[in-house]
């Protein structure tokens, strides 16, 4: 999961730039980038860290250009070096950067393919690299010697898809020609294009999320379709085209459940009126398991379970409370890097407010459980306050399965829920009682507000891998990987290598 964006005006692009990129905060906050061109030349800086710490004037003025793309970064498949920040670029052919959003599931057969076949070589450990030269590969096969119309373009982008396997939203400014975003056939990672006519002619804008256009002042336009690919040229012209033979959009479920901000639209579905649903549904579910009787308030865990918290309270006619006070200088605990800063960050970031729980039975909501780590620390703080009981309520199913598409949870061993039920992962929760969302209603949720959306990609929950690439082999392969890189031993991995389809945690 990260933040893209990529704007075409007739002015200086970098403070657009950078206030979308801080729109986009919440999307990653490992490191931050921008990439700008002027005059056929790439002005770039990038480096780890949050937006508002990566980019100082000297920095600012020296991003010159009419048009650029940015990115925020949160490590998935690569590391968090600064050499993997992005954007990434590219000298031949033309000159290209790229920033992407996502994951690849190829990456090491692409990687092969580029060294042995177009003989392009990789610096990093980044599948956005790989990416972007794979894209430039074909490019070059397009363009008809220094000549890149927008159908060449378009030939290019369909060829990638064909070669690419994963998930991936992109944006990409080719010198001198113009700048490229474009979405996988499926649709996964989301990305939407904007406008904005003023008295300096159109300017437009394509971001991960539509409140990056909205914050700043720009149209929303529409989503960009799956495969769809749109190029805008430098004489500000919109091309665009399905670059894919069989699209079909299945978003990801978790954009929804936590990923997202609330004020944003993905895929014609408002994000706030997704976590709605999701605690009306949660209210009937827990209307069977919990007497209402014995719940004397709701608490959301702040932020982005607060939506489906507040309904869930209306409808079971609980009270509702703010228990938990939100540090905002503190990071979002599920993307912090490694296992111990997650673990440290959770009492920093929260604080409760011991009036609130004395003494009473509290129903806490969450937005998912993860790793578990974080509800573990919760639930003891609500004990510490005083609560007398404390019920704990996922607006979203038990995360069983590993994701591949770009959201950190690629080891089925990190997964709380992997081969538990519902009553084991309570106990190690140390709440009194759990009750997690049904998939079928996840998806509902989401249906309900845009009934245009029927598939999902909903892989961490229901274990379905919409490419269809993501054999328990893979998966294997991966987590060994991950955990050679962290120093477990080779007896840690054989522990963990399970199978992919373990016992269903019983509702």
């Amino acid at each position: 999961m990260c933040g893209i964006v990529g704007v075409v005006s007739q002015t200086p692009v970098n403070q657009l730039l950078y206030d979308a990129l801080l729109l986009l905060q919440h999307r990653g906050q490992d490191a931050a980038g921008i990439a700008t061109n002027h005059s056929s030349m790439f002005s770039m800086y990038k480096a780890n860290g949050l937006v508002r710490d990566v980019f100082r004037t000297r920095n600012m003025r020296s991003l010159q250009g009419n048009t650029g793309i940015g990115h925020c970064r949160y490590p998935t498949a690569g590391s968090s070096s600064e050499e993997e920040a992005q954007p990434f670029y590219v000298n031949a052919p033309f000159g290209i950067t790229l920033a992407h959003n996502g994951n690849l599931t190829n990456q090491a057969e692409l990687k092969e393919a580029l060294f042995r076949n177009d003989r392009r070589h990789i610096n990093t450990n980044s599948d956005s690299e790989v990416l972007l030269n794979v894209l430039a590969h074909e490019i070059q096969e397009a363009a008809d010697g220094f000549s890149l119309t927008p159908e060449a373009v378009f030939k290019a982008v369909g060829v990638v898809h064909r070669r690419v396997r994963g998930a991936y939203a992109v944006v990409a400014q080719i010198a001198g020609h113009g700048m490229l975003a474009f979405r996988d056939p499926f649709g996964i990672r989301p990305l939407c294009l904007g406008m904005n006519e003023g008295e300096n002619g159109v300017e437009y804008m394509v971001a991960s999320e539509s409140v990056a256009l909205e914050g700043i002042g720009f149209r929303f336009v529409r989503d960009i379709a799956p495969g769809e690919a749109i190029f805008i040229g430098e004489d500000g012209q919109l091309h665009e085209r399905q670059c894919a033979e069989n699209p079909s959009l299945n978003p990801c479920a978790f954009e929804y459940v936590y990923l997202a901000r609330p004020d944003s639209v993905i895929d014609g579905a408002s994000v706030y009126a997704t976590r709605l649903k999701m605690g009306e549904y949660l209210a009937d579910k827990i209307r069977k398991e919990i007497p209402v009787e014995d719940i004397d308030v709701v608490m959301p865990i702040p932020d982005s379970s607060r939506p489906a918290a507040i309904q869930l309270a209306l409808k079971l006619g609980v009270e509702y409370r703010e228990g938990f006070i939100k540090n905002r200088y503190i990071g979002r605990t599920f993307i912090m890097p490694g296992q111990g800063m997650r673990k440290k960050s959770v009492r920093q970031k929260l604080n409760a407010i011991g009036s609130e729980f004395k003494d009473k039975n509290v129903l806490l909501v969450d937005d998912s459980i993860v790793r578990g780590t974080t509800s573990r620390e919760i639930v003891q703080m609500a004990r510490d306050a005083g609560a007398r009981k404390v019920f704990f309520a996922s607006a979203a199913p038990p995360v069983l399965f590993p994701n591949v598409y770009g959201i950190d949870m690629p080891t089925r061993d990190e997964l709380i829920a992997y081969g538990r039920t519902v009553e084991e992962v309570c106990k190690e929760i140390t709440a009194d009682r759990l009750v997690y969302q049904d998939i079928d209603a996840l998806k509902r949720s989401i249906s309900d507000v845009n009934p245009a959306l029927t598939n999902f990609e909903a892989s961490c929950f229901d274990g379905v891998y919409v490419t269809g690439d993501v054999t328990p082999e893979y998966l294997d392969k991966l987590e060994h990987h991950r955990h050679k890189s962290s120093g477990k031993s080779s007896d840690d991995v054989v522990r963990t290598q399970l199978n992919l389809n373990p016992p269903v945690a019983a509702e």
